[in-house]
C-alpha cells in the first residue's frame, strides 16, 4: 500500500546576515581548537610543551596572554555579530577577519604535519572569506530621501 505522495516546496527563509556571521565565527573557532587540540597527537608536541616550548616560543605569562588574545578575539566575535548596530558589526567583521587571515596563515608555519596544517588552515581561510563576503556585502536599505535631497529633486523638475 502506498500512501499518496503530495508535492511541496520547501520553505527556504533567508538567514539574517548577523546570523550567517555568528555561525562562520563558531564554525571557525571549532576548527581554530580542534586544530590545535588535535596537533597534541603530532609527535613531540607534548614533550616540548613539557619542556616549557611551544614551536620557538617560550612558555610564559605572555605567550599565555597572547595567546589568549587571539582565541577571545574571534570567540567574542560570535555574540558582537549578533548584537552590535549593523554599521559598526560589518566594519569590526572586516577588520577582525581582515587581520585573522595573516595570522591564520601564520599557523601553518614550521609544522611538521603540513598536510593536517594546511587542511586546517585552508578550511579557516575559507571561513573567513565567507565573513568578508557576508560582512561587505551586507544588504543596505533603499536611502530615503531627506529635506535637501527632496528640494534639489523639485528644483530640478522646475528647470
Amino acid at each position: 500500500m502506498q500512501t499518496p505522495h503530495t508535492s511541496t516546496t520547501l520553505v527556504d527563509h533567508v538567514v539574517p546576515t548577523k546570523l550567517r556571521l555568528a555561525a562562520a565565527w563558531t564554525a571557525f573557532m571549532f576548527l581554530y581548537a580542534y586544530v590545535d587540540i588535535l596537533n597534541f597527537f603530532t609527535p613531540g608536541v607534548v614533550e616540548d610543551i613539557l619542556a616549557g616550548k611551544v614551536f620557538e616560543f617560550g612558555l610564559s605569562q605572555t605567550f599565555s596572554i597572547t595567546a589568549l588574545t587571539l582565541v577571545a578575539i574571534p570567540i567574542l566575535m560570535i555574540p558582537l555579530s549578533t548584537t552590535l548596530p549593523a554599521r559598526s558589526n560589518r566594519i569590526a567583521n572586516l577588520v577582525v577577519a581582515g587581520l585573522y587571515t595573516p595570522v591564520t596563515a601564520f599557523n601553518v608555519i614550521g609544522e611538521s604535519w603540513r598536510y593536517f596544517y594546511g587542511l586546517g588552515v585552508v578550511l579557516e581561510l575559507i571561513l573567513l572569506a565567507l565573513i568578508v563576503r557576508y560582512a561587505w556585502s551586507w544588504p543596505r536599505t533603499p536611502r530615503r530621501m531627506g529635506d535637501h535631497d527632496a528640494v534639489s529633486a523639485l528644483a530640478q523638475q522646475d528647470s
